[in-house]
């Protein structure tokens, strides 16, 4: 099997992960780092056995794929690039700056044939692929994405930073159109919105209130689906989950009870498992399991919720 040729772009605090599961992965070539940070790329290239380099246009016509894992005001431009040098990409969240910017590579990648993949981590986590399929109405979900503040990704506000994860998740579950959007924001520590809370309304009745924090004291990775006469939960931290079932244990006649059982997961470290997918997508030209749609789709989620908060731009 002949190796697929890889390259990471932005190697700063999440991308030198990307670059340490590539570098152990026996069917990939590492072929090169890229970082505007010299020292940092000649760094990460070093530890990893590979060659730095400053501008990703030193990687055209040396890779057939790559990571991009810098700010997201650089998402649109350097994925056009490689996506009009042939090259499929694995896109970290959010897609795009704007609505406009991700439409076009989404059919840029449409016309070309290649492979976008958008970087929701969550959608490869073990407990959630092993909740996945026995979601089958969801009525009620609720999300809680909490954590104390790091400083890190304080350029955006907390809903394009944290709780797009959630957004992706809900939608992913619920086929259905969003009917109504409500939400409240709260800036604490920064300029931009540290707290967040929103209530998605879907056309089939279907409720997702998602909670999203980075000014909290503890780290909360959680989510619950509710369906008729059961409960999913979900813990993505420790990739547990378990199922809440209503039975009858007592005489006829008697209120029934909730009975918890846990849930088999296979846990995983899902950054590769996300990565294992991607690569498949690229060597059997298979769409990606997160495509450029679906992170399109949270992104305006996620403007309209902004909105919903009093933010016209939809930044934040």
């Amino acid at each position: 099997m002949r190796k697929i040729r890889v390259g990471v772009i932005g190697v700063g605090y999440f991308g030198q992960f990307h670059v340490a599961k590539y570098a152990k992965m026996k069917e990939v070539e590492l072929v090169g780092v890229v970082d505007i940070n010299a020292t940092r790329a000649r760094e990460i290239a070093k530890r990893y056995h590979t060659q730095p380099f400053l501008h990703h246009s030193e990687l055209f016509g040396k890779v057939q794929a790559v990571s991009i894992t810098v700010p997201t005001t650089s998402h649109h431009s350097i994925t056009k690039d490689f996506f009009l040098q042939g090259v499929d990409v694995l896109l970290e969240k959010p897609i795009a700056n704007t609505l406009e910017e991700a439409d076009e590579l989404v059919e840029l990648a449409r016309s070309k044939g290649l492979i976008l993949q958008i970087g929701h981590l969550e959608r490869f986590n073990g407990a959630f692929l092993a909740i996945e399929k026995m979601v089958k109405n969801p009525r009620l979900i609720q999300s809680h994405r909490l954590g104390p503040f790091s400083g890190r990704g304080a350029e955006v506000n907390v809903v394009l930073d944290l709780m797009i994860h959630d957004i992706d998740i809900a939608l992913s579950l619920v086929h259905s159109r969003v009917k109504e959007i409500r939400a409240i924001g709260i800036p604490v520590l920064t300029r931009s919105f540290d707290m967040a809370q929103a209530w998605i309304e879907f056309e089939n009745g279907c409720t997702a209130i998602l909670t999203a924090s980075r000014v909290s004291t503890e780290k909360v990775r959680k989510a619950w689906i509710f369906q008729p006469n059961r409960i999913l939960s979900i813990d993505f931290l420790s990739q547990k989950a378990s199922l809440s079932k209503k039975e009858f244990l007592r005489r006829k006649g008697q209120a029934p009870d909730m009975v918890t059982q846990e849930i088999p997961v296979n846990k995983n470290d899902h950054l590769e498992v996300e990565i294992r997918s991607f690569l498949h997508s690229v060597r059997n030209r298979k769409e990606a399991r997160v495509s450029g749609w679906e992170g399109r789709r949270a992104l305006e989620v996620a403007f309209q919720i902004l909105q919903k908060m009093g933010n016209v731009d939809g930044r934040g």
